[in-house]
């Protein structure tokens, strides 16, 4: 499979994770997990080389992942363990912390 492909599939999987427990309350562990080891097999299977291009974005998107789970589950839970370890760089705030412009928004 092309890595264009391989990188697509694995960010519209963070994308929709992010967007599914988005504030919610009733995310139980159950449904998600699947979900989250099939995220930590595909990250490590990413070449390092491209991680190193995509980890401030994916922090950003993952990290927001984080902080709605964790809200759910408790820090402590093994799926927020697994989700915090592919954020590198520093977590966001809360799960409406977006801070980064878009490459494709205009400055201003």
């Amino acid at each position: 499979m092309h890595l264009y492909v391989q990188l697509y599939e694995f960010a519209a999987s963070v994308g929709a994770l992010e967007g599914f427990v988005y504030r919610r309350s009733d995310v139980e562990a159950g449904t998600i997990e699947k979900w989250v080891e099939n995220l930590g097999k595909a990250y490590a299977l990413l070449p390092e080389e491209l991680l190193k291009e995509i980890q401030p974005a994916l922090d950003g998107t993952l990290g927001r992942a984080v902080k709605s789970v964790t809200q759910v589950l408790g820090g402590e839970h093994v799926l927020v363990q697994k989700l915090k370890s592919m954020v590198k760089g520093p977590m966001p705030s809360s799960p409406d912390d977006f801070q980064k412009k878009k490459w494709f928004q205009k400055p201003g």
